[in-house]
């Protein structure tokens, strides 16, 4: 008899249904699953086989051969050994056929309890495209499946419940959907930063345009200190965001029982001595790297020369596109990637060029090849470069609170409303992912401009890219200043953030 029960695969994080198909004959007893699985699919025998038998059960003494159609999909992980079970007892007429219209997913302990699997969320979503009615997972994994929409969830603890269910005994109560929670109840403030309000502005135009920035300056002067306190003037994150980043965080398994959904907006700091695969995502079955897990949020690099050169190239493609694709022999996965990159460095590796102090050891030569790991194509993709000077004693020795970070978001929430209305339903969210099509219609310069702009395109040597660019953090400046049109104070604005230059400032130091 060959029965037929409903699950779902993972690849990147894209879900896709897959057919578990039981069948059980005569000839020497075996048990073999086909389909290309992976070792842990393999061992899925091992488990059911025991969880049948502790159910008090006699595991059927036939030839019984399991396959995960499509065959020519790689199966991985934990998650078919809840519907391997259950085929194989429908095919041993133990229990009724499973219905058609739901899937089931879950790893199952020897003793037949339900343990968290990974990718929930994506998958739930995948099955309610695919029309399913109802969804079968562990009880730790229903909260964040239950976000999915026209599908009803079970969270199921032990394989005893789902049989109840399965026979009518006793009915498993669906999942409810848990209430959104908003930023974290404490984010560093803003209001505790002494001075630096040249850095508190540009932070705040990144902010609400979505740009990349980077913050140079000595040690001490409050670079990492002002890209922690970033998060808490970002605007809220939308419906869509929300599942957007919950999606890949499933897929690593960062989402949990007590934490089934991102609210927040993402910060990723990884140190330096990260690696390509774990920036951009790696190993054979690939999964999510820094800059995926950043998506919707930030991606702070401290230290930024010290990264290895080859894994800042590797940034440079998702700055452009968005996204990442990671092509690996069992195929390509692409993941979302659209995070603000916040980088902080020193100007040379002692840290000390251009200080008043003259404590600097570095030769001239030492500096520029310190400053010389970061490319220029890379630095081209970064929107805003901003000097974080020293502090004098008496910015520090003042009472006087700074602005509060509540503040900063209301504007930059109010700012980004405005963008959200203006590319509703096109593809950029943000000024910051603007199109030369949107560019053309939303960033229009007049005459006064179009003269300041030539005499920066010509005494900078700016780029086509910068150029873009330039025009993206005008039309920032602009919605902050709630103006319809980019006015040359709003161009000024955005061309002094492309101005900064290390070796002029420590010669002129």
């Amino acid at each position: 008899m060959v029965t037929k029960v409903r699950s779902m695969g993972l690849w990147g994080i894209s879900g896709y249904e897959v057919s578990i198909e039981c069948d059980l004959s005569g000839g020497l007893p075996a048990f073999d699953i086909v389909g290309l699985p992976d070792a842990a699919v393999k061992e899925s025998r091992e488990r059911v086989r025991a969880v049948i038998k502790n159910c008090s059960v006699k595991f059927p003494v036939s030839r019984i051969t399991v396959n995960l159609a499509p065959a020519d999909k790689k199966k991985a992980g934990s998650i078919y050994d809840l519907p391997i079970f259950l085929g194989i007892m429908a095919a041993a007429g133990h229990i009724q056929p499973v219905r058609a219209d739901a899937v089931f997913l879950g790893e199952l302990s020897l003793g037949g309890e339900l343990r968290r699997i990974n990718g929930a969320l994506p998958m739930a979503l995948a099955a309610a495209r695919e029309g399913v009615e109802a969804i079968f997972l562990p009880a730790d994994n229903a909260a964040e499946a239950s976000f999915a929409e026209g599908v009803t969830v079970y969270g199921v603890s032990h394989i005893s419940q789902l049989l109840a269910h399965l026979s009518g005994s006793e009915l498993l109560p669906p999942a409810r959907r848990p209430a959104l929670s908003g930023l974290p109840a404490v984010l560093p403030d803003f209001s505790d930063v002494k001075g630096q309000e040249n850095v508190k502005r540009a932070l705040e135009v990144a902010a609400a345009g979505g740009h990349n920035i980077l913050l140079a300056g000595p040690p001490g002067a409050g670079k990492s200190m002002l890209a922690k306190r970033l998060p808490g003037i970002l605007p809220s994150m939308t419906y869509e965001e929300i599942l957007q980043t919950t999606e890949v965080h499933s897929v690593r398994g960062f989402t949990g029982k007590e934490t089934p959904i991102v609210t927040a907006r993402p910060f990723r700091a990884p140190h330096h001595t990260v690696s390509a695969p774990a920036m951009t995502g790696g190993t054979s079955s690939p999964l999510p790297g820094e800059i995926s897990l950043a998506h919707n949020g930030i991606l702070f690099l401290d230290e930024f020369p010290e990264f290895q050169k080859n894994v800042l190239e590797t940034l440079r493609q998702p700055l452009e596109d968005g996204e990442v694709t990671i092509s690996r022999v069992s195929g390509a996965v692409t993941y979302p990637s659209r995070f603000m990159l916040v980088c902080a460095m020193n100007p040379c590796k002692c840290g000390w060029y251009g200080h008043p102090s003259g404590r600097c050891t570095c030769s001239s030569s030492a500096v520029r090849q310190y400053q010389n790991r970061l490319s220029g194509p890379l630095l081209d993709r970064i929107d805003i470069h901003v000097e974080v000077p020293a502090l004098a004693f008496e910015e520090l020795k003042g009472d006087t609170p700074g602005e509060a970070s509540e503040a900063i978001r209301a504007r930059v929430s109010a700012a980004r409303a405005l963008q959200r209305a203006r590319f509703s339903g096109g593809d950029a969210f943000c000024n910051a992912y603007m199109d030369t099509k949107d560019l053309a219609a939303y960033c229009k310069l007049d005459a006064a401009c179009e003269r300041l702009m030539k005499d920066a395109f010509d005494r900078l040597g700016l780029t086509a890219r910068s150029y873009d660019r330039i025009l993206r953090v005008a039309r920032t400046v602009a919605d902050l200043d709630g103006q319809g049109d980019v006015a040359a104070t709003h161009l000024a604005e955005a061309i002094q953030y492309r101005t900064y230059d290390f070796q002029d400032a420590g010669d002129g130091a």
